[in-house]
């Protein structure tokens, strides 16, 4: 009997999440024929002070992406928010164009970005709420400690959007809430170290949220000019969802991710 190979997801999770907080999101993309894979990033380890930030995210999942790549695998990345940083940062020349250049099996096919980092070379997440004047927000979206772990200031209202939670049922939503963490605030000042992996030879999605107040819009569509004025190709799909897709558009995150990778 011929056995046939599950795609195989990389899922790299936000700032506040742990594996948990994509139950929703996870379980449909195995439904959808995905073999999933979601290590828990370490600055979302609940050390106080935090004891890891981007650096050490990034080694996770370089380490992670290849232990599959060379399982022989051809991997999907898919990146939500702050796990496009990590995402970013570590992953290029992992592609399989550059491996079967090479001689080798396995490497990354696709990077999706859900309402995610695509930070350009040298960048930190700030520097776009820099460019566009937001600087004097930061602390009112986010609570940031003396020891300097973060957490959302309004989880409804800014994160996952009032409007997009009030169709949910509430225990669903307060299920949700309940699995938010602490999380290192630095990481959000600390700019990509390594060369960008979108500028690998792999095919680019970015999942636009059009109600986000977390990433907004503004700053998703300026990432996504910016890979394109730097000669990549990017699709891209707009939902109308919050900062979390995940929980409140999750049909339509696995429809795009269907229609992209079986292109």
């Amino acid at each position: 009997m011929e056995t046939t190979i599950k795609p195989t997801l990389l899922f790299v999770h936000g700032a506040w999440h742990v594996p948990d907080s994509y139950g929703k999101l996870t379980s449909a993309l195995r439904t959808a024929g995905f073999e999933v894979h979601l290590p828990r990033l370490l600055s979302m380890n609940e050390s106080r002070p935090p004891n890891a930030d981007l650096a050490d995210d990034s080694d996770l999942i370089r380490s992670y992406a290849t232990s599959l790549i060379e399982a022989g695998r051809d991997v999907i990345v898919l990146m939500h928010s702050y796990g496009g940083q990590v995402g970013t940062n570590s992953l290029y020349g992992l592609s399989k164009k550059a491996r079967s250049a090479k001689g080798l099996s396995g490497g990354i096919t696709h990077l999706i970005y859900m309402a995610g980092s695509a930070s350009a070379d040298g960048k930190s997440m700030t520097y776009l709420v820099e460019v566009f004047g937001h600087m004097d927000k930061m602390p009112i979206a986010f609570g940031f400690d003396e020891n300097q772990s973060c957490v959302p200031n309004y989880p409804k209202e800014g994160l996952v959007g009032e409007p997009y939670a009030d169709q949910l049922d509430p225990e669903e939503f307060k299920a949700y809430i309940a699995t938010f963490v602490r999380s290192n605030g630095k990481c959000m000042y600390l700019p990509l170290q390594n060369t960008p992996a979108w500028r690998d030879d792999v095919k680019l999605l970015y999942i636009h949220t059009l109600g986000d107040l977390t990433l907004p819009i503004d700053y998703q569509r300026n990432m996504v000019q910016y890979m394109e004025k730097e000669g990549k190709t990017v699709q891209t799909v707009e939902l109308e969802s919050g900062h979390c897709p995940n929980l409140t558009a999750t049909k339509a995150v696995v429809d795009a991710v269907v229609n992209f990778t079986s292109e």
